[in-house]
C-alpha cells in the first residue's frame, strides 16, 4: 500500500473540488484532490456551458442570482481562455405571459444584476432566427464557458502552488479515531494500488455522489437529491448569444452558443442514482419542441449529441421531495462535527458552476475557523497560468492558428480543427489517458461525425508514438465510440441518422471493428455516462 501525508484531503474532482483545491493550497495548506475517474467527467463536464449573469435567478431564487451576478466578472477575469464574451437575450414568447417581464426587471434591481430592456426589433437585429413574434426583450451579461478548460486552468494554478491530484483513484473509506478524521483510503482503478492519505482535514465536494462518500465517514442521512437534466447539441451556432425565456425556470428554456455549437437545456427531475443518468426520447422532443418557441424551425436543425447530468441539490423543506427543479440553487455547507460528532469534516453540494470559486472559499474560511489557522482566500486575485495576456475566448481561434499552419500540421478532427501536434503534446503528457480523457480537453469526436473519422486517426496516431499495440489502439477507438454512441441513439434522426449510418458502414463494413483484436474487453470496458 502506498502512503501519502498531506493536510487537507479534497475529494471530488469537479469545479468545486477543483475549487477547493486551489483555495487551500494559494492559502499555504498542503491538500490533494482525489477523483474517482477524469477531472470534470461528473456533473461539471455535463451542463450546457452557461456563466450566468444571475438573470436567471432574479425571480425564482435572488440569493444565487446575487452570487452568479458577482463571480460572474470573477470568473471572467480569472479564467480568460475559457470564457466568451457572448452576451445574452431573455425574451418574452407569444406563449408567455408579458407581465413576468416587469416581475424580471425589478428582481434584477433587488439582486444586482445588469438588466435592460430592448425593442424586440433590435433583439431580432441582433438575433435573426429568434421568435420574430416575441413581445418584450431584455438584455444581460451571459456569457459562456468551456468547464474543462476552465477546470484544467485551475488544476495548472494548484499545482504551481504544490497540489497534488490523484485522479483515477475511488475512494473506499475515510478513517476515524476518537470521532477525528485521520485518513482517507483509495484504490488507483488504474493503476490496481491502493493509497492510505493520512491527513487532519477532509472536504466532501462530490457533488451528488457526496451523501455516499459521507457516509464512508460515519456521516449518515446527508440529504443531498440528484435532478437529472438533460441537454441536446445542434451541430452549428443557431444564435451567437445566450437565450432564454423571460419566465421562471422550466425545462428547455435556454439555448447557448458553445463552441461551434448551439445547446438547448434542460429537463430537471430526481434520480435514485447519479451513476445511472437516461436520456430518454420523450425529454429529447420536449427540449426539441421547447426550442420551437425560441426560435422557429429549430427542430429542422442538425442534433449531433444529447448527454445527461445530475445536479447536486441539497433536499428543500419548502418543495416536496421530487421537485428539484424549485430546489435552491444556493450553496450549502454541512458541518460534521456539530451534525455527526466527527471532526476534521466539511461536506458542500448545490450551487452552481459560476460560483465555485466563491463556494470554494466559503467552505475553506469554515475550515480555517475550526482548525483555528485563518488564512485569507487569494483565489480572486490572481489569472490562471497561461492565460497571462487576458483574451477571452473566440469561437474563431483555431480557424486563426489554422491559417498559421495550415502547411505543416495534419488535421485529426475536422470538425473541431484539431491537430496531430495538440493530440501528441496532450497524449505525451497524459500516456494513461482513454480517448474520451483527450477529448475533454481536445473536443476529439465532438463535432457532427461524432468520432466517426477521427476516432481512426488517433489510434493510429497512439500506436505510432508506443503508447500500446494494434490491440490496445483498437480497444481505445472501441471504448471512445461506444461512449459516444450512448448520446447519439435517442437522436437518430434526419440528417443525423445518415451520418450514423455512414460511420457504421465505415466501421462494420470497411474496418470489421467487432473483430478486429483488441486488448481484454475487462481492462476497458466500462462506458462513461
Amino acid at each position: 500500500m502506498k502512503k501519502l501525508d498531506t493536510e487537507v484531503v479534497v475529494i471530488g474532482g469537479g469545479a468545486t473540488g477543483v475549487g477547493v483545491l486551489r483555495d487551500l493550497v494559494m492559502r499555504g495548506f498542503k491538500a490533494v484532490l482525489v477523483e474517482r475517474a477524469d477531472i470534470g467527467q461528473g456533473t461539471t463536464g455535463r451542463y450546457h456551458g452557461l456563466l450566468h449573469s444571475g438573470g436567471r435567478y432574479v425571480v425564482s431564487d435572488p440569493i444565487s442570482a446575487a452570487e452568479c451576478a458577482e463571480e460572474n466578472e470573477i470568473i471572467a477575469n480569472l479564467h480568460p481562455d475559457a470564457v466568451e464574451d457572448t452576451g445574452g437575450l431573455f425574451i418574452v414568447t407569444p406563449e408567455d405571459d408579458p407581465e413576468f417581464g416587469d416581475k424580471f426587471l425589478a428582481g434584477a434591481k433587488a439582486t444586482g444584476v445588469w438588466a435592460e430592456e430592448i425593442e424586440p426589433s433590435e433583439a431580432l437585429a441582433q438575433e435573426p432566427r429568434l421568435n420574430p413574434d416575441m413581445l418584450r426583450a431584455f438584455k444581460v451579461k451571459d456569457k459562456t464557458v468551456d468547464g474543462w478548460a476552465m477546470l484544467w486552468g485551475a488544476i495548472r494554478s494548484a499545482k504551481k502552488y504544490g497540489g497534488e491530484v490523484l485522479t483515477y483513484h475511488r475512494v473506499e473509506k475515510i478513517e476515524t479515531a476518537y470521532n477525528q478524521v485521520i485518513a482517507v483510503h483509495a484504490h488507483g482503478t488504474k493503476t490496481g494500488e491502493d493509497v492510505r492519505i493520512n491527513c487532519k482535514f477532509v472536504i466532501n465536494a462530490g457533488g451528488p455522489w457526496s451523501g455516499q462518500i459521507a457516509a464512508m465517514a460515519g456521516a449518515h442521512g446527508v440529504d443531498v437529491v440528484p435532478g437529472r437534466g438533460i441537454m441536446i447539441a445542434m451541430n452549428h451556432r443557431l444564435v451567437n448569444q445566450v437565450v432564454n425565456r423571460c419566465i421562471y425556470p422550466s425545462d428547455g428554456d435556454i439555448i447557448v452558443p458553445v463552441h461551434t455549437v448551439s445547446i438547448i437545456g434542460t429537463t430537471d427531475v430526481k434520480v435514485e442514482d447519479p451513476d445511472h443518468l437516461e436520456i430518454p426520447r420523450n425529454e429529447v422532443q420536449q427540449m426539441l419542441d421547447a426550442g420551437e418557441a425560441l426560435i422557429p424551425g429549430f427542430r429542422e436543425a442538425r442534433a449531433v449529441h444529447a448527454w445527461a447530468g445530475a445536479r447536486p441539490l441539497i433536499r428543500d423543506s419548502r418543495v416536496d421531495a421530487s421537485d428539484t427543479r424549485h430546489m435552491s440553487r444556493t450553496m450549502s455547507i454541512i458541518d460534521h462535527s456539530t451534525r455527526d460528532g466527527i471532526g476534521g469534516l466539511l461536506t458542500i453540494a448545490g450551487g452552481k458552476l459560476t460560483t465555485y470559486r466563491l463556494m470554494a472559499k466559503n467552505v475553506v474560511d469554515v475550515m480555517c475557523r475550526q482548525m483555528d489557522d485563518w488564512r485569507p482566500c487569494r483565489t480572486a486575485e490572481e489569472i490562471m497560468p497561461g492565460t497571462e495576456r487576458g483574451h477571452n475566448y473566440e469561437v474563431t481561434h483555431r480557424l486563426e492558428e489554422r491559417e498559421d499552419d495550415r502547411f505543416d500540421e495534419q488535421i485529426v478532427c475536422e470538425c473541431e480543427l484539431m491537430n496531430r501536434k495538440m493530440f501528441e503534446a496532450l497524449l505525451e503528457a497524459q500516456p494513461d489517458a482513454t480517448f474520451d480523457d483527450l477529448r475533454r480537453q481536445l473536443r476529439l469526436g465532438m463535432g457532427p461525425c461524432q468520432g466517426g473519422f477521427c476516432s481512426m486517426r488517433a489510434a493510429g496516431i497512439t500506436q505510432q508514438m508506443g503508447r500500446g499495440d494494434a490491440a490496445q489502439a483498437t480497444e481505445l477507438m472501441r471504448l471512445f465510440l461506444k461512449n459516444r454512441w450512448i448520446g447519439l441513439w435517442p437522436i437518430l434522426y434526419g440528417r443525423q441518422t445518415r451520418q450514423t449510418a455512414l460511420d457504421d458502414w465505415i466501421f462494420q463494413g470497411i474496418y470489421d471493428i467487432e473483430h478486429l483484436p483488441s486488448a481484454d474487453d475487462s481492462n476497458n470496458s466500462k462506458a462513461v455516462r
